[in-house]
Order: structure tokens, then C-alpha cells, then sequence
């Protein structure tokens, strides 16, 4: 099977061989959103903007504002809240617990920014039409585009953040242009700069980008690999980046295949088994993508790639280009 061609860029198809794509098991089943997100008072934000806010949903906010990415924002002091702490504190040399104690909180907290906002929505954040997902992928092919199921969905990739959490926090409000939506204060970051190299380490469930002086300028926790299909560990590189890719479903390179299953091409979307983008690297048939399940990125096992949220691996593409050095360790 041949790599990416640098010329596919401008007709993002994946190759057959991506089998690392695929649903697998959960490991460690995502926690649900809580009913309410205010539980507690965020003591140190700036009396203007002073509300009822959880302290892990404020923590989870200032974590992605910081780019230590918590993963989906659930309001719930999770492992993928544990795992961007510890990048967080040892990026800062504070004790690294993984643990959000008063020495982490200050140093978070130094971003007096509020934790929630107020949006008003538009067409863009709603991202309609919607469709019905399938779980069959001989279903996903019939589809024309792998879109948003609901405004919900669409709204929690915008916004980073659970659906779940976001209704809990507009209970009255009916998603639609012109409304307003209370949301986490993680729209509108600064792009990334270009990584010296990037650090995916499988024990950590992390991506680490680093600048030419090995400092942290961001963290993503990934779902990669697995028993029957681990990571490659090694030293690759970055070959092409794919935006918005197609799927060609190959039912002999995925070992839990329906063997009813034939080949397929699966529409471009959110939905897609790759989400928005395929980086492409130089080990064959492997690369770093998106998923239509951010909720379990960090609790999963994958089938050999590396699986961020859609959020994350868009904001990673701003740090990557072709050559960019990518380290796989164990």
C-alpha cells in the first residue's frame, strides 16, 4: 500500500490502510456530564465577572485557555483533567500531582479571564443540516456528509465542551441563530507556532508539542494504540496533512470487521471515523486524526494511530508541516 501523495491535499482521500481509525473498546468509559455545572464559587475571578461555577469546570476552562487541553470539558475532575495538570504543573515547576491543589489553582488562576461567557449563535456554530449517524459503516457510506447529529453535538465541538454540560447550563434556551448560550471562554486562542518536534507518549495518553528549546507549547491527551494494534514506537516524521478527508473502509485491515462488511468510501465530516484532518506520518498506514467520539479520546484503545478531539487536532495543525519530527514512545 502507497503513502499519502503531497498532491492529495487538494483531494483529501485516505488511503484504504487506516485502519487505526475504528471504534474500539472502552477502558475507561467516560464520566458523565454533572446535572448542574455550578457547585462552587470560583474565589478568584474578577468581581465583575463572578458566578456560580464548579472549580473543575473552572480549572478544565483555564487548562484549555493555557493549552494543557482537559480533553472534552464535562465539569467532572476526571483522567484527562488528572493528565493536563501534570503537563500544567510540570511546565510550570510546581509539584506535579495531577492534582489540582491551592499552588496549581494560583498558578492557573493568574488567567483572570472569566470562566464562562455569553455567545450569541450563529448559523456557523449550529453547523446545520444535521443527519442521523449510523453505527454501521456500510450505513455511513450511503450518507453524502458525516455531519453534526444535532445542534448540541455542533455546539459542543465549538465550544470544547460536553453536550450534556452545555445544556445543563442553558436549560431554557432553544438552540438557534440569535439566541444566547452561557459557554466555556476557549473560542478565539492564538494559533499555535510551529513545533521543533512533537512527543506522543502511549503511558501518558498525551501529545506533547514542543518548541527548538524542548519547551511545552501545548498538550493533548490521544487515545493510541492497543494490545492487538500498538503504537509504533519510534522516531517518524510528518509527511502531508489532509483537511476534511474521506474514509475508504477496508474490512480486511480491521480485525473485529463485520465479515459481511465490503469496501466503502465514507463521506467527509465531523462524523468521519478520521473527524476534520488525517495527519499522515512516514511509518505506513499510520497518522494522527480526529474523532467523532471526543468523550473517550484518553479512555480508549485505538487501532495503532493517534486519536485527539476534533478541537485539539485542528489547533495542532497550526504547529505541524511536512517534516515535522513526531516521537512515539512507550
Amino acid at each position: 500500500m502507497s503513502r499519502w501523495n503531497p498532491l492529495m491535499r487538494l483531494l483529501p482521500v485516505l488511503l484504504l490502510s487506516l485502519a487505526c481509525s475504528l471504534p474500539a473498546l472502552a477502558t475507561d468509559p467516560p464520566t458523565p456530564a454533572p446535572a448542574a455545572a455550578g457547585s462552587a464559587r470560583a474565589d478568584t475571578q474578577p468581581a465583575a465577572a463572578q458566578e456560580e461555577v464548579s472549580r473543575p469546570l473552572h480549572a478544565q476552562v483555564l487548562l484549555a485557555r493555557a493549552r494543557f487541553s482537559p480533553g472534552e470539558i464535562d465539569g467532572v475532575a476526571g483522567s484527562n483533567q488528572a493528565r493536563a495538570l501534570r503537563g500544567f504543573q510540570a511546565a510550570r515547576g510546581l509539584e506535579v500531582s495531577g492534582e489540582l491543589d491551592d499552588a496549581t489553582w494560583d498558578a492557573l488562576a493568574a488567567d483572570a479571564s472569566p470562566a464562562l461567557i455569553d455567545h450569541t449563535l450563529t448559523a456557523e456554530d449550529l453547523a446545520a443540516p444535521y443527519v442521523e449517524v449510523p453505527d454501521d459503516m456500510m450505513e455511513k457510506s450511503k450518507l453524502d456528509r458525516l455531519g453534526y447529529a444535532s445542534a448540541w453535538e455542533a455546539l459542543g465541538e465549538r465550544f470544547h465542551s460536553s453536550p450534556e454540560l452545555l445544556q445543563s447550563l442553558n436549560p431554557d434556551v432553544d438552540p438557534r441563530v440569535g439566541a444566547t448560550l452561557r459557554v466555556p471562554n476557549v473560542r478565539d486562542l492564538p494559533p499555535l507556532a510551529k513545533a521543533a518536534r512533537i512527543v506522543v507518549s502511549e503511558s501518558d495518553a498525551t501529545l506533547v508539542v514542543l518548541d527548538g528549546n524542548d519547551r511545552v507549547m501545548a498538550q493533548f491527551p490521544v487515545t493510541s494504540g492497543s494490545e492487538k494494534d500498538p503504537l509504533p514506537i519510534g522516531e517518524w516524521t510528518v509527511e502531508t496533512v489532509a483537511m476534511d478527508p474521506t474514509f475508504h473502509y477496508n474490512p480486511e485491515l480491521f480485525w473485529a470487521a463485520d465479515p459481511e462488511h465490503s469496501k466503502a468510501t465514507v463521506a467527509a465530516g465531523p462524523n468521519n471515523p478520521v473527524g476534520p484532518v488525517w495527519i499522515d506520518l512516514s511509518k505506513p498506514h499510520y497518522g494522527i486524526h480526529g474523532t467523532p467520539e471526543p468523550a473517550r479520546v484518553g479512555k480508549t484503545a485505538s487501532n495503532g494511530c493517534v486519536r485527539l478531539t476534533n478541537w485539539d487536532v485542528l489547533a495542532l495543525v497550526d504547529a505541524v508541516e511536512a517534516g515535522t519530527p513526531v516521537e512515539m514512545r512507550k
